[in-house]
């Protein structure tokens, strides 16, 4: 049997920029989608904490340290700059290894840099 499991999150990160005229997908700060173990071009779910939407794209580089995370295309109807969101991805593994499974969970401040939680190893 195949299980769907959460892959990695980056937990309520804020959105910097909503952009309408982009050919869609959303463009994540690299440090995050690394800590997070999200790839490029991958399929992305976005929970928005504001105001309830949820959507799916794909995620897309911005450069590493700067905090970017920006929806494009029709998605960012979906969002305002400074919303808090959830991105998400899954995978699909056998059940014999979602035994021993773990994902890749980074919680952000809210200028999206990793918050350090005490007992809780960072990504």
């Amino acid at each position: 049997m195949q299980l769907r499991l959460l892959k990695g999150k980056i937990h309520r990160a804020r959105v910097t920029a909503a952009l309408m005229d982009y050919e869609g997908s959303i463009e994540v700060d690299t440090f995050l989608l690394d800590a997070a173990g999200i790839r490029k071009f991958e399929e992305v779910n976005i929970w928005n904490l504001t105001n309830g939407e949820r959507f799916t794209t794909y995620a897309l580089p911005a450069k590493r340290g700067s905090g970017i995370v920006a929806v494009n295309g029709a998605a960012a109807r979906k969002v305002q700059p400074g919303d808090e969101i959830i991105i998400s991805a899954f995978a699909t593994v056998q059940e014999k290894e979602a035994e021993n499974w773990s994902p890749r969970v980074v919680i952000v401040d809210e200028k999206n840099r990793v918050k350090p939680l005490a007992g809780v190893a960072e990504h």
